[in-house]
């Protein structure tokens, strides 16, 4: 199992400032982004052993955290692209 840390931050170093600005901006952003710590905490405890699941269940969660990581992206991505 990866213990990788799969913090935003580390995810996107680049664009910390503007998901904090997104953050405070974005309603669905903000969304966007606490959902995915939820979910990506959720995967950490289970994979360092600290909760109990299934092997689908967590494949579930690990498919439910790259399309949130996608979304993500894709916001930033025009939030980019409209500042430029």
């Amino acid at each position: 199992m990866s213990h990788k840390l799969h913090e935003l931050a580390a995810e996107f170093p680049d664009d910390v400032d503007l998901m904090h600005r997104l953050k405070a901006t974005k309603g669905h952003f903000a969304a966007l982004a606490d959902r995915y710590q939820e979910v990506n905490h959720t995967i950490t405890r289970i994979e360092a052993e600290l909760d109990a699941s299934s092997d689908e269940r967590v494949e579930e969660l690990k498919k439910e955290r790259l399309s949130l990581l996608d979304r993500i992206a894709e916001v930033l991505r025009e939030a980019r692209h409209t500042a430029a």
